[in-house]
């Protein structure tokens, strides 16, 4: 069964999702049970996508990355959650954040940390939740001081991909206390990993993603120069919102990844197996379990693709990032709960696939903004 088709996907991103498919049945399908085990950090799966030319190649060409479009990174998403979401996460977390420098930052910033990205000579993250403040972009206390010409940073952040692997991130900070403009008081930077101040630890592990690793990050005076700032001052707020709408789209593929995985082995497994003296498919009650997550998936899968045309081409991009990741994600949720049921007391098993992605679908639901959130933007902007 091939739910990931190609009929919905633009001419111009068919071939980077055939190179994906083909990347992840040779290099994550027959690994993603070991590493769901292990928790370890997939660098050998890593280091194989960014040999492929998979990796960190939505940097532009002028960068030595690909270029890659806004669907090109999501027909990658589908395929690769498809296998496996932890070492999915892992591969596309490694540019994390280098698109904001990339439009946003000057010509020296883009020489000295954007290029080694797009070469595949180092990795980013992006440094934005803190430890009690996840969606509410405007309530982060992380602080930002300028004290001559450097920035001084203290604070806390929390669920950062790359944390601790990655060689700079682009950290979102407070630069001001207006009450009057609570968006325009804060900014974002560059900060390299390496600096003094900079504390980073993996959170301990967790009941999914289990090959992606986040970290929590302390701030203790960390210095950077003041040319670390990308863009202007008090416009990060600004910068990041137009940087999710994109990425939600994304994060729709991973839920559309993970959401065929379920429905597929969903279907093989009842196709089959025997109970009452019937192939379990034969049972109306199964066929219209599965009817029903055929429907949603296509569904969301159809509004997922509109949106990733609607962000490119900037109409109306938060309105219809938000439906995309609302529907995706949830629309995973539930492939993923009925499958366990179909699948009866061997879903609990933690050897089988289904039990894996069961416990994958919580996390995008939560991560890039709370679907909570997203339904205030929906509403918002309707």
């Amino acid at each position: 069964m091939d739910l990931l088709t190609e009929d919905v996907v633009p001419e111009s991103a068919r071939d980077v999702k055939q190179e994906a498919r083909e990347f992840a049945a040779e290099h994550i399908e027959p690994v993603a049970a070991e590493y769901y085990e292990s928790g370890d950090y997939p660098w050998e799966v890593l280091e194989a996508g960014m040999d492929a030319g998979l990796v960190a190649q939505d940097v532009s060409e002028e960068y030595g990355g690909r270029g890659f479009s806004l669907e090109e990174v999501l027909a990658i998403a589908e395929e690769f959650y498809r296998a496996d979401a932890g070492i999915a996460l892992t591969l596309q977390l490694a540019s994390f954040g280098a698109a904001i420098l990339e439009e946003y930052g000057e010509e020296g910033q883009k020489e000295e940390f954007l290029r080694p990205v797009g070469e595949n000579d180092q990795i980013s993250g992006l440094a934005v939740s803190e430890p009690e403040t996840g969606s509410d972009l405007a309530g982060m206390q992380t602080r930002a001081e300028k004290e001559g010409d450097e920035w001084v940073l203290n604070g806390e952040k929390y669920w950062i991909g790359n944390g601790v692997e990655a060689d700079w991130v682009t950290l979102y900070a407070r630069t001001g206390d207006d009450e009057d403009n609570r968006y325009g008081n804060f900014s974002l930077f560059v900060v390299p990993t390496d600096i003094d101040g900079y504390e980073a630890e993996h959170i301990p592990e967790k009941m999914g993603f289990r090959a992606s690793k986040q970290a929590h990050v302390e701030l203790n005076d960390a210095r950077i120069p003041e040319d670390h700032l990308i863009g202007t001052e008090g416009t990060g707020f600004y910068m990041l919102a137009d940087f999710f709408n994109h990425g939600r789209v994304v994060v729709g593929g991973h839920g559309l990844g993970l959401a065929a995985a379920a429905i597929e082995e969903a279907y093989d497994f009842v196709h089959g197996r025997q109970a009452f003296g019937r192939d379990v498919s034969e049972f109306q009650k199964v066929q219209h379990v599965l009817a029903d997550m055929r429907t949603e998936f296509e569904a969301a899968r159809s509004l997922n693709w509109r949106a990733a045309e609607k962000v490119e081409s900037d109409d109306r991009a938060g309105f219809w990032a938000a439906q995309a990741k609302v529907k995706s994600t949830e629309t995973a949720t539930m492939c993923a709960e009925r499958g366990m049921q179909l699948h009866g007391g061997r879903s609990v098993l933690t050897e089988n696939r289904i039990s894996r992605v069961y416990r994958d679908v919580r996390i995008p639901v939560i991560y890039e903004g709370a679907n909570e959130i997203q339904r205030n933007l929906i509403y918002g902007q309707w």
